[in-house]
């Protein structure tokens, strides 16, 4: 496998080595110096302290390529851009055209909030503050973004915290004649994505060992996320034959339960089937609280098929919003299989959809009893082509439980708009 410049991620913030917050640029910079052909080797994560923080940007440095995100902000704990000096061996200075456009930002900040500009002038000066030789990237509010060049060709990049202004900035990186020099030494690698569900990680990472495993410029990684298996296959140039070879030999004891070679999520996957079918779908939810419903709404245009969800928690609302019957929910349950194909046929008859899914279950801790666990859910989906109901037992914690309903329950409405010429879903 040939070599390619390495990455280095440095995430800083007390709040998040304390667990307060989960890192989200992290992931983010070791996706996109994968998608530029670095290879991404290290994320480190790192609270303010100084001596900390130092130490994991002397080491950041040493890369070709050093991605530091946080702690640029006007506050006595922001000291990363200090530390990166240090790192680098630089000085500091005060950038005249960098003050002058964080100034204006800060008069706009004082007048709007309607305080004196003096309570933002300190700050001004410090953000203006960046190590010798560092060129600006542009300003995401007041914290501007840096880049620095060193050591015959490496970079070193300098970003806000927040995600959303981090990603503003990142691609003003890529402009730099500096980060394009990186790049110029690279060959971005083909990916491939293979999504499963159904089948156990174990059960993939065997029929991958089976398969001969990768190697040979093929590089691959499984990984367990919201209760489907991904198997991504980083692939170098040159290397697609024998990617070719691995997932033909790959696929063949799994592929009942491959559903996807894309990047789109579940939710994407049911909005095009519904799309593509001239289908509407609506959700009956009870132990997931429009959990489903919140997902397929996330997605942009999800209106164009998705006509709306009815919360039925308690056994009055399943009654009067969707029709249950008091005698299933008296024989059976709120609980069961019953009970959760009705809550699907009033979703459907009193939204208007064509297709429409439902969840019931007991999400815990409490409320378990002997012959309805903790865990125990139901699904059901109904459509033109049929109908189709599954009994789950989920392990895990209460949010855990309530995720993989939903994921479960797009899961039956993709088999269902799918399912092959024998009826089976």
């Amino acid at each position: 496998m040939p070599t390619r410049p390495r990455a280095v991620v440095v995430v800083t913030g007390s709040e998040l080595v304390r667990g307060e917050r989960t890192d989200r640029n992290g992931p983010f910079l070791a996706a996109e110096a994968l998608r530029l052909g670095l290879e991404p080797a290290r994320i480190v994560i790192v609270g303010d302290a100084p001596d900390e923080l130092e130490a994991a940007l002397r080491e950041g440095v040493a890369a070709d390529v050093c991605l530091v995100s946080g702690g640029l902000g006007p506050t006595h704990d922001d000291r990363t851009v200090e530390m990166v000096a240090r790192a680098l061996g630089r000085g500091l200075h005060v950038d005249a055209n960098l003050e002058r456009d964080i100034e204006a930002v800060s008069r706009a900040a004082a007048e709007r909030l309607q305080r004196p500009y003096a309570d933002f002038r300190t700050g001004v000066t410090k953000q203006a503050t960046i190590p010798d030789g560092a060129v600006s990237l542009g300003l995401a509010g007041t914290a501007p973004g840096l880049l620095a060049a060193h050591d015959g060709g490496k970079v070193v990049v300098v970003l806000p915290g927040p995600p959303s202004e981090l990603q503003r900035l990142w691609p003003n990186a890529l402009e730099t004649d500096a980060f394009r020099g990186v790049l110029a030494r690279t060959q971005p690698p083909g990916r491939r994505v293979l999504r499963f569900y159904g089948v156990s990680e174990s059960a993939v990472a065997r029929a991958l060992a089976e398969a001969g495993g990768d190697g040979k410029g093929v590089e691959a990684t499984i990984c367990a996320r919201e209760f489907e298996i991904h198997v991504d296959l980083v692939v170098d140039p040159g290397a697609e034959q024998r990617a070719d070879e691995l997932e033909a030999a790959l696929l063949p004891p799994i592929e009942r339960w491959l559903y996807s070679r894309d990047e789109r999520s579940i939710e994407e996957h049911v909005l095009a089937l519904l799309r593509a079918r001239g289908l509407t779908l609506a959700t009956a939810e009870s132990e997931t609280g429009g959990m489903v419903a919140e997902r397929l709404t996330s997605v942009p245009g999800a209106s164009d098929v998705f006509l709306g969800s009815v919360v039925a928690y308690a056994n009055e609302v399943k009654e009067k919003q969707l029709g249950v019957p008091r005698s299933v929910l008296t024989a059976h349950g709120a609980v069961s299989a019953e009970t959760a194909a009705a809550m699907a046929r009033g979703a459907r008859d009193r939204l208007g959809a064509d297709v429409a899914v439902a969840v019931t279950g007991v999400a815990g801790p409490g409320g378990g009893t002997p012959e309805k666990p903790v865990g125990l859910v139901y699904l059901h989906a109904e459509g033109p082509d049929g109908e189709a109901g599954r009994e789950f037992t989920f392990p895990g914690d209460r949010g855990a439980i309530r995720v993989r309903s939903a994921v479960g329950a797009l899961h039956l409405v993709r088999r269902l708009l799918t399912r092959s010429g024998d009826g089976s879903v």
